[in-house]
């Protein structure tokens, strides 16, 4: 099953935890908290109440950058960014997602044992204002060769989900669309079967 994951984007959200809630009631797949502006202790605090709304619903909750926090708090997921994957920073953890950009990378994230990889940015986005779009082409070719899941990341609409299905990708993962959503239900829904 096509899956959707969340990440979290602090700033495009009116209350955070409330919709994180939402979110999380509505049935995503996974959360990855990114919130990589924040120092470690504003990190730590906010991933322990985020944990608590996740594990209501169990909702798997991946955190991002902050090993030694993630550690401290008992977690078993933890996403980081390539260079950090690389340093090794991830070998505590049960499951370890990777951010790639290239084939390459990505080659190296399954041989070193990640469960799976985000890549991107597939479509255009604010959040990478006036850096060109990887596409689709980019998104097939890696689904082509890896065997882990790879989730598409960047400017994902129901509108254009669909070329991600069709070039093989696990999934998708979405920020600010699902952040400022009034109804994320229907959001995921419409992600689902786009």
């Amino acid at each position: 099953m096509f899956k959707v994951i969340c990440v979290t984007q602090m700033s495009a959200a009116e209350d955070f935890f409330t919709q994180l809630e939402k979110i999380s009631a509505a049935g995503i797949d996974r959360v990855i908290l990114r919130e990589k502006q924040l120092t470690e202790k504003e990190y730590e605090a906010l991933a322990k109440k985020a944990a608590e709304i996740c594990g209501r619903y169990s909702v798997p909750l991946s955190l991002h950058t902050f090993v030694n926090a993630a550690e401290r708090l008992g977690s078993k997921d933890i996403h980081l960014t390539f260079a950090d994957f690389t340093a090794g920073l991830g070998k505590s953890f049960e499951t370890v997602g990777v951010s790639v950009h290239s084939l390459e990378e990505a080659e190296l994230a399954e041989s070193r044992g990640a469960a799976y990889v985000t890549a991107g940015h597939i479509f255009a986005t604010d959040c990478k204002k006036g850096l060109p779009p990887r596409g689709v082409e980019f998104l097939k070719e890696m689904c082509k060769s890896v065997k882990l899941p790879v989730y598409a990341i960047g400017g994902i609409t129901p509108e254009n989900v669909s070329f991600l299905k069709e070039a093989g990708a696990a999934g998708a993962c979405v920020m600010s669309g699902l952040m400022r959503s009034k109804e994320p239900e229907k959001l995921i829904k419409a992600l689902r079967i786009g």
